[in-house]
């Protein structure tokens, strides 16, 4: 397995049950890099900050996601929470620029135009995974979270978000992936990567 250092950070982002953590990890793995998953800044922030003053990173803590929630509803509170921790996320990017840390950043809360604007660096790189099958991210749940049962909602909104993500993509210019067929999936993301 090759390990040129194309990139210093790679930031993998894309809706939730898509596949970002599958593909994340080996990718990791196979370029010696750590791994941050934004969830675990998105605790950390929220740990830190009341929802007085960061109402979008509270709003799915005062405000507890359910069912009957528009896919449209969800999606728009899902950006607003990404838009919110942009700042946490430039941080962590360039602590680990300034460290010299080979590092992939993953989560749901990496936009395209974060991925864009930090990607002028050089020495980051970005990618949206996507996956446009609706029955294909609820196996994916079902597989994860089977204890769960089929999450249908969950997975219309997946996919939602997933289409204003690859539209967000495309006006800014970060490649998107699509993980299958899995056999190859780690092969070509690399390959999207310039890794």
């Amino acid at each position: 397995m090759g390990t040129g250092k194309s990139w210093a950070i790679a930031l993998v982002g894309g809706p939730s049950g898509v596949g970002k953590s599958r593909l994340s990890y080996p990718l990791a793995q196979r370029h010696g890099a750590a791994l941050v998953e934004v969830d675990d800044l998105v605790v950390a922030v929220q740990s830190m900050t009341t929802p007085e003053q960061h109402p979008d990173l509270h709003h799915w803590l005062t405000h507890p996601y359910h069912d009957g929630l528009s896919a449209e509803h969800v999606v728009e509170r899902q950006i607003a929470l990404a838009e919110a921790l942009v700042p946490a996320l430039d941080a962590v990017v360039r602590n680990h620029l300034d460290a010299g840390d080979r590092v992939v950043i993953e989560g749901d809360y990496v936009l395209p135009s974060f991925c864009a604007r930090w990607a002028a660096t050089a020495q980051v790189a970005g990618v949206i995974v996507h996956e446009p099958d609706e029955e294909q991210v609820l196996a994916n749940y079902l597989a994860r979270e089977p204890e769960s049962g089929p999450q249908t909602h969950r997975a219309a909104v997946s996919v939602h978000h997933g289409r204003w993500l690859v539209d967000q993509a495309e006006r800014h210019g970060v490649p998107v992936h699509t993980p299958r067929p899995w056999r190859s999936g780690l092969d070509r993301l690399n390959e999207l990567l310039g890794s």
